[in-house]
């Protein structure tokens, strides 16, 4: 059976909207048990790269059985600077770039895990358990052998703190206190580093953990580094949506993101750059999504802060594909826009979202459909809620698409990715874990 889908409610004078599908496709049929195995999320490349780690670092301990002080030593600091290091942005620069090198003649399959790029993550994970394992070992043997006061007593702190810095990025206590998860991460970060100048000291390691503890300790500075309070002129086309326009000298690269703060000790928000071609400068699109961005579209700044380097987000792998399909969901057109804008891949665009010109003004409608002329917009305000892994499917049938990238909230982007993916589909969305 097929139903037939609402022409766009969108209407322009400028650009006439495209119909849409005649009709909503049917999903192909399910792969493999093997293959949907390999596709469920607790298997995806995240927990992977995670496992890998913690793998590399039991056939290490196999290798060197009862290892010594400084091995023990060397192993946690390596750990818990590859923890560090993979979430420097230059660092996630390289890797995309890396990543989409890869012509679009390459096989599918091939091009289809190096579009999960963005789960570099699961590295994170994985160094800073292994790391934290290994200082928790570490801190035994010294207190054991009966090392000097001091070192043993900065090894227990450091332990307490990495304890609690694991324990309160575990997922639970991420998602539900995220403010508070952001902030301990970042002091009880800088408290650990710290520590780990003194452990290293007072323990006379070598040179090589001084240039390794050097590294890791210029990586977390280099953003600060770049620390900027600049000009920010705020329009809003409604109460739910504010557009910061920025223009100080910086114009970022498409599919990029810009950290800004009202209080750069307290917490930072990250937002996709819309650069327009050809012009300087950028847009940030904030929606209203909590008390931090509610205030910010309330209370619109003058000033705010702007933090570290401009650093690539999920869509940039678009450019592995021949054709892709951008869904997106409300303010989920924010990091969408500077893809379509760029045009680099051709590409389609699926919007659901409430009310599009009242929500998010005339203007910036009109530019959504001045390059995306055939693009579906679904106003769930007049349709309802859309099932949008159908209209996912219909849209990458009827375009020829290689691949399905979803910008959406948490729940629906597993919905159509997952559900996708199942069915043999590349699809990438974000995995939320930062």
């Amino acid at each position: 059976m097929t139903s037939s889908v609402e022409t766009s409610s969108v209407e322009t004078s400028s650009v006439e909207t495209s119909s849409a599908p005649a009709d909503i496709a049917e999903l192909p049929p399910l792969t493999s048990a093997p293959r949907r195995l390999l596709k469920h999320p607790r298997l995806m490349h995240y927990n992977r790269l995670a496992a890998l780690v913690l793998l590399a670092n039991l056939a290490f301990l196999a290798a060197s059985w009862a290892p010594s002080a400084e091995t023990i030593g060397y192993a946690s600091l390596v750990n818990l600077a590859l923890a560090v290091v993979v979430r420097q942005q230059y660092v996630i620069n390289l890797f995309f770039r890396l990543a989409t090198w890869a012509p679009t003649s390459w096989p599918l399959k091939v091009r289809w895990t190096l579009g999960k790029v963005y789960h570099f993550g699961g590295l994170h994970v994985g160094g800073a358990l292994a790391g934290a394992v290994w200082f928790l070992a570490g801190a035994v043997v010294v207190t054991v052998e009966g090392a000097n006061a001091p070192l043993i007593t900065a090894s227990w702190i450091l332990v307490a703190l990495l304890v609690g810095i694991v324990a309160t990025a575990l997922p639970p206590f991420r998602s539900r206190f995220h403010d508070h998860f952001e902030k301990i991460h970042r002091f009880g970060g800088w408290t650990a580093l710290a520590l780990f100048w003194t452990h290293t000291l007072l323990g006379a390691q070598g040179p090589l953990a001084l240039g390794v503890l050097a590294v890791v300790t210029f990586s977390v500075a280099l953003p600060w580094l770049r620390l900027r309070k600049v000009d920010v002129r705020i329009e809003r086309p409604s109460s739910h949506v504010a557009l910061a326009r920025f223009n100080h000298g910086v114009t970022p690269f498409a599919g990029s993101s810009t950290a800004i703060s009202r209080s750069p000790l307290k917490e930072w928000h990250s937002f996709a750059n819309v650069p327009s071609p050809g012009r300087p400068g950028f847009r940030l699109t904030i929606s209203r999504a909590g008390d931090w961005t509610g205030s910010f579209i309330d209370d619109a700044p003058p000033k705010v802060w702007v933090k570290g380097i401009t650093t690539a987000g999920v869509a940039n792998i678009e450019t592995l594909f021949s054709k892709v399909i951008y869904v997106a969901t409300g303010s989920g057109i924010g990091p969408c826009l500077p893809h379509l804008l760029a045009a680099e891949v051709p590409s389609r665009l699926v919007w659901a979202t409430r009310d599009p010109r009242k929500t998010y003004g005339d203007e910036l409608v009109d530019e959504i459909l001045a390059v995306q002329p055939h693009a579906l917009v679904w106003d769930t305000s007049q349709h309802g809620k859309p099932d949008m892994v159908r209209l996912a499917y219909t849209a990458y049938r009827d375009f020829g698409a290689e691949a399905v990238i979803c910008i959406s909230n948490k729940k629906l982007t597993w919905q159509v990715v997952h559900g996708l993916e199942r069915r043999g589909i590349p699809a990438y969305g974000a995995i939320w874990d930062s």
